[in-house]
């Protein structure tokens, strides 16, 4: 009788880890259980599960760990919300615009194209958005253009109450996931509440954000010894790290360096005197003026326009500026070597090849990742 008591127990036990057969949603294989709706779609009950990072080759043998908060860690279940809540425009006063509607993957996660995004109210700000990649190894943890935010959980507080982005108070906002059919219980596995708080919003978000990662570009697999570079796009390298040519490694970085990007402020020397301040508006300190965060390198064909105000609308525009448009101000960086006299002055093949190299670092799967798409 015992013996098969056990038996008994154990097969619940093995059915309860499975996928409920009627339930559409792949993701749920990442629960206990799952009960199937009228409509096909899956609601979770049960245990919540460490989220794996699938992280690049280069970046483990390269870069430091990836930097996640230790009162929010990745789980299954909170990436899943994250992502979940990262595409629903439940989130903005009129429901009607999310945090993917100025943050679109197929454009390395920026606002296709424009230079400067358009809220709920049809105004718009003065900054381009940012793109959302590699954000787990963004080592002083600072985000925006000037660093106002301070961790990815504090970055996601602010477009949502923003006058000129989603233009919604977090009670309401809270309220309305409350009242969801689904979510209470998104959040019970994820967090051990079904009782939501903006706090719980914001970490859900910023665990799928730390997820976004491009690390499979031409260079990339370069890299890796998969492919060779193209004669114009190994030249372009080495316009980038001459420091006589390009100049661009010092805030950037090099092959050792698979980020590009320094995560620091720089002032780049785009311009005389600033209508916007940057960092310096954040700090206090006048000796910060006119500097904004160095962007990563990766994905340019698709995070068009440039720079903190989307001035500059294609990537020939940026390399001419730092060949022949360099301007001089109090704060320029000292890196900006080739200030006073316009800038490095790169030959026509020279600014070719600085292209091609720069292109060499489109990532095209992380812009279709399915992962990275709406649930």
């Amino acid at each position: 009788m015992r013996f098969n008591y056990f038996i008994i127990i154990f097969a619940l036990l093995l059915t309860s880890c499975k996928k409920h057969e009627g339930c559409t949603d792949a993701s749920a294989l990442n629960y206990d259980a799952a009960a199937n709706r009228d409509d096909g779609s899956c609601k979770y009950v049960g245990v919540n599960y460490p989220y794996e990072l699938d992280v690049p080759s280069q970046f483990e043998q390269l870069l430091p760990a990836p930097s996640i908060p230790a009162n929010n860690p990745l789980t299954e279940a909170g990436v899943l919300l994250g992502r979940k809540l990262f595409y629903d425009p439940i989130l903005s006063g009129n429901n009607t615009q999310s945090c993917a509607s100025c943050h679109k993957q197929a454009n390395g996660f920026t606002d296709n194209g424009y230079q400067f995004s358009t809220g709920i109210d049809l105004l718009q700000g003065d900054r381009n958005a940012m793109p959302l990649f590699n954000m787990a190894w963004n080592y002083n943890d600072t985000y925006f253009w000037d660093g106002k935010a301070s961790g990815i959980e504090n970055q996601v507080f602010e477009p949502v109450a923003n006058p000129i982005e989603m233009h919604e108070t977090w009670p309401n906002a809270v309220a309305k996931l409350q009242s969801d059919d689904e979510y209470p219980s998104m959040f019970n596995t994820a967090f051990g509440t079904e009782t939501i708080d903006s706090n719980l919003v914001t970490m859900a978000i910023a665990q799928f954000e730390r997820t976004l990662i491009s690390g499979d570009s031409r260079f990339d697999q370069y890299i890796r010894g998969e492919i060779s570079l193209t004669p114009s796009e190994f030249a372009g390298y080495n316009v980038f790290m001459d420091e006589a040519g390009g100049d661009c490694f010092h805030c950037h970085g090099d092959i050792n360096n698979p980020l590009w990007t320094d995560n620091i402020y720089h002032n780049n020397a785009l311009d005389a005197t600033f209508s916007d301040l940057g960092r310096g508006a954040v700090t206090g300190n006048a000796a910060d003026n006119g500097k904004f965060k160095t962007p990563s390198l990766r994905n340019l064909s698709y995070t068009a326009p440039y720079m903190h105000d989307g001035r500059f609308a294609t990537l020939d525009d940026v390399i001419n500026h730092y060949a022949v448009g360099l301007q001089n101000s109090a704060t320029v960086d000292p890196l900006m070597k080739n200030v006073l006299s316009g800038g490095n002055q790169l030959n026509p093949q020279d600014r070719i090849d600085l292209k091609a190299f720069l292109l060499s670092l489109n990532d095209p799967n992380f812009v279709t990742n399915p992962d990275y798409q709406a649930p």
